[in-house]
């Protein structure tokens, strides 16, 4: 049996749905939360596949929560040497600046459920398998594109959405693993950033997630199953 790590830094952001179906296509899965890891074990992860979560923080505060630095290391490690990794909204931030490329605030955050638009060469990708339908979103901060990687997926506020080098690399700024009950927890940990007058109310969240969600399981589940079916070893 493979194993799969999943590098956790809230415990409510966790693989959601999708630890069901890497579980079902033969993974051993397990979360590691960064935090209380012991230092200089982060960087020493070895796993078949690495996934690593979403956050509040950004992919450029390593100086105030070092693991984020071990996790930039790990990160170069399996992308000079192709091996199976996923990042998801932070995740993704911090593997296109392991890659070099730039991450910075965007001009406003992204909360809430909307389609994204996919390229020509996205529909080429299980990226596919969300052509319209609305994902959901949570970000402040947005990532250029490695200089090896082509453009997949956009929305308004945010040009990047998706990242994919060869087989084995994939990172999405949006959160595809998520479910309608999981999200409650969000609601809770997240309470400051939904006082901004900006952001929508927990009310029109929860309304979204009921009517979005299980057309996005179902999606996300297809787009999962066909990226882990084409990972080279």
């Amino acid at each position: 049996m493979r194993e799969c790590i999943a590098i956790r830094h809230l415990e409510f952001e966790d693989l959601g749905y999708w630890q069901e179906t890497l579980q079902e296509a033969g993974f051993h899965v397990r979360h590691i939360d960064a935090p209380k890891a012991a230092p200089g074990s982060i960087a020493k992860l070895d796993p078949d596949l690495l996934v690593v979560l979403g956050a509040p923080l950004g992919a450029n505060d390593e100086a105030d929560y070092p693991f984020l630095g071990e996790e930039l290391a790990l990160l170069r490690h399996r992308l000079e040497r192709d091996l199976p990794t996923l990042g998801i909204c932070l995740g993704a931030q911090l593997m296109a600046r392991a890659a070099g490329a730039k991450v910075a605030e965007g001009h406003r955050a992204e909360i809430g459920w909307k389609p994204l638009r996919l390229t020509e060469l996205a529909m080429q990708t299980p990226l596919a398998h969300l052509d319209g339908v609305p994902v959901f979103h949570w970000h402040s901060d947005v990532f250029d594109l490695p200089e090896h990687c082509l453009p997949l997926a956009s929305t308004d506020d945010c040009p990047n959405q998706a990242m994919i080098a060869g087989r084995n690399l994939l990172g999405v700024q949006f959160h595809p693993e998520v479910t309608a009950q999981g999200l409650e927890t969000w609601y809770v940990g997240h309470y400051r950033a939904l006082r901004d007058p900006r952001a929508p109310g927990v009310q029109a969240l929860r309304e979204q997630a009921e009517r979005h969600a299980p057309r996005l399981r179902e999606a996300g589940e297809r787009l999962l199953r066909d990226w882990l079916a084409g990972l080279q070893w």
